[in-house]
């Protein structure tokens, strides 16, 4: 039986080192491209390292990128739109999972049922309702459109997590006199942490990363993201694929900071869920 499971943990570790190549292999190819120069991408072998590792891919990707303006629209509109997201999230599993009414199982499928259309059918509507509203090439708009779009998932995200806080923590307080705006940001907000981030994210993930949504959205340059800009380097005229790379890990460097930062409670959210599903 020892043996067995030995030859067992042998194979699980096996199987991730295989998975760890196949997900770290494209990553390194797009590092080590990114310092080639044109005539290395396409005389040399495309797993070799570049003779002379220089910056000046990176150099034409944040000309080419409009980083002064691009880089901060999508800061501005993925950290205002998490914030949104994860507070309205909150507040609201707070409600549902603390009210066994009808209106509260009625508005909680209500939110489901968000998860289960396809979000390409939302294209058009969402468009529409923008242009009818003038929201459509503003930043509030684009904030809106993204906090719209991921509210049903962080409610269903954080209604799932609210089964762990104790009800008696927050009886403790009432009895205390504590309001229930005071119970809510001193004593529940804080237990959520673990499931804000993991909300946060997996919602900055996809709000840093769209594209469908953002070039639907916007049309003028000044508000325009980066990964709308970065999609011009793949176009049928650009063949400069060296600084396409450098602007993909340029692009994906903030995002990968944010994720080491609250991995460790982006951990405990999912270990929790798991347990309690």
């Amino acid at each position: 039986m020892k043996k067995t499971g030995t030859l067992e943990r042998w194979a699980l570790h096996a199987f991730m080192v295989v998975v760890a190549l196949a997900i770290l292999t494209p990553v390194a190819m797009v590092v080590n491209t990114s310092f080639k120069t044109k005539k290395e991408l396409y005389t040399a072998n495309p797993l070799d390292l570049p003779q002379n590792w220089q910056l000046d891919n990176y150099t034409a990707a944040f000309q080419k990128l409009h980083m002064e303006t691009t880089f901060v629209n999508t800061v501005l509109y993925t950290v205002v739109s998490v914030l949104i997201l994860g507070f309205l999230s909150a507040a609201s599993a707070w409600v549902i999972a603390r009210n066994r009414g009808r209106f509260y199982k009625a508005t909680y499928l209500y939110f489901i049922t968000g998860l289960l259309v396809p979000f390409q059918a939302l294209f058009l509507p969402i468009y529409i309702i923008g242009f009818q509203l003038h929201l459509t090439n503003t930043a509030y708009g684009i904030v809106l459109m993204y906090v719209a779009t991921g509210l049903p998932f962080g409610v269903f995200l954080m209604t799932s997590f609210m089964t762990t806080v104790p009800l008696e923590l927050e009886e403790a307080a009432k009895m205390d006199g504590c309001s229930v705006y005071r119970t809510f940001f001193q004593v529940v907000l804080p237990l959520l942490q673990p499931a804000v981030a993991t909300l946060v994210i997996l919602q900055a993930f996809g709000i840093w990363n769209d594209y469908l949504l953002a070039s639907l959205y916007v049309s003028e340059t000044r508000l325009k993201t980066l990964t709308v800009f970065l999609q011009q380097l793949f176009s049928s005229t650009a063949r400069d694929y060296g600084t396409a790379m450098a602007a993909i890990v340029i692009s994906t460097l903030p995002i990968v900071a944010l994720f080491v930062s609250l991995q460790k409670y982006f951990i405990k959210g999912l270990a929790a869920g798991a347990v309690k599903g």
